[in-house]
């Protein structure tokens, strides 16, 4: 038996949740039993509720910074959790790992550039260079039976060929669940630093790998990689703290490292909120073990699931995710369009899923599910979507 209960059930709605409380503003039913935005219903350790009821408690919330403590926090998390060792100098903070993504194609592209991307992927990757009016160029992940895996002469064929300048990387991946191998990363580094290609690593999923494999830090692959990178973290996934807003961006390179910061300071943002500040060094420092039973929990809920399908869903293939609380199916031998599907879902199984098709064109056939919840409230919506799958004939 562990010390934490993940098994408990909270209530969230009517506490102005995304993910519970604005199904019908996002054209939901407001019956469905929500599985698609990529937070946790588990609650947050005692140790670190006590961490922010104290500065709660001290009263006052002004202008707020970081300090050679919360810094030295989060060297000792990288450094024992991925063997990183970090330099003070390298650190930018931000209120999220999107706004570092909008702001590095703002500061190392200009309009009308390549962004290279490997869709299906995380869709603000789309959305923040469509948005900034840069020329997205898609190189899709090659799908396998088990596995999806990187077109790396794709990639190298789309940089000569469309004027790419940056490319948007995501280890973990989400949504396939990769976690990409030293080797993979080298080579896909190699291609890049061949033709000066700044890469972002959006390593936010990173603490949650799973047995059997390890997640390489990509600025930690070797100087020559470090500085032609950017690596995005944050504690919001692994510590359920997306609300609080901060995420810690690394940049080794000094020159990067100022253009991005001129970038930041461009669009009007200085401090991060007091309580991500004390929320994130909390976390780092006092929810280790939380974090540690989490993750078995969660590896429970994978098998529970792949085991699930397996048994009463043939017809849908699931994914064994490497990485992320996200697991990737594919519904193709289903005789519906995504349009048909997502509304079988909805007003059928009553499931709110991540649709595959958001991740570009590449997932049309997919959809992406949410197991980081407890074991029962996973239950009721496996069942759902079994009474739904029979139902239909499928």
């Amino acid at each position: 038996m562990g010390r934490y209960n993940f098994d408990k059930i909270v209530d969230r709605k009517h506490t102005k949740s995304l993910k519970y409380d604005f199904a019908v503003q996002r054209g939901k039913p407001a019956d469905v039993l929500p599985f698609w935005v990529a937070d946790m219903d588990f609650e947050i350790p005692d140790e670190l509720k006590q961490v922010l009821l104290d500065r709660v408690n001290h009263g006052i919330f002004g202008y707020t910074e970081s300090d050679d403590e919360y810094f030295n926090v989060l060297k000792q998390w990288f450094a024992s959790r991925f063997n990183w060792n970090i330099d003070k100098k390298w650190l930018v903070k931000t209120p999220g790992v999107v706004f570092a993504l909008a702001m590095a194609v703002r500061a190392f592209t200009k309009e009308g550039e390549g962004v290279l991307i490997n869709q299906p992927v995380y869709y603000p990757f789309s959305m923040v260079i469509d948005d900034n009016d840069r020329n997205l160029i898609n190189v899709p992940l090659i799908q396998g039976e088990d596995r999806y895996t990187i077109d790396f002469e794709g990639v190298e064929r789309a940089i000569i060929e469309h004027n790419v300048t940056l490319f948007l990387l995501c280890n973990p991946h989400n949504p396939v669940g990769r976690v990409w191998t030293e080797e993979e990363l080298k080579r896909l580094g190699d291609i890049c630093i061949k033709h000066n290609i700044i890469i972002i690593s959006d390593e936010i999923h990173a603490d949650f790998v799973w047995d059997g494999h390890k997640h390489t830090v990509f600025a930690n692959l070797g100087e020559s990689y470090a500085e032609h990178c950017i690596v995005c973290t944050a504690p919001s996934k692994s510590f359920n703290i997306a609300g609080l807003q901060v995420s810690n961006i690394f940049i080794p390179n000094d020159s990067l490292r100022r253009r991005f910061i001129k970038e930041i300071d461009r669009a009007g943002y200085s401090q991060l909120n007091t309580m991500g500040l004390v929320g994130c060094q909390g976390a780092y420092e006092v929810g280790g073990p939380w974090l540690d039973e989490l993750k078995e929990y969660i590896q429970g809920n994978i098998q529970y699931t792949l085991d699930y399908f397996k048994e009463h869903l043939p017809k849908l293939h699931m994914y064994r995710p490497e990485g992320t609380y996200l697991m990737w199916f594919d519904c193709s031998q289903l005789p519906l369009t995504p349009e048909e599907r997502e509304q079988w879902l909805l007003n059928d199984a009553k499931l709110w899923l991540d649709s595959g098709s958001m991740f570009g064109k590449d997932g049309e056939k997919f959809e992406r599910i949410n197991v980081a919840c407890p074991r029962a409230t996973l239950t009721e919506g496996l069942e759902a979507l079994r009474r739904a799958y029979i139902a239909k004939g499928f």
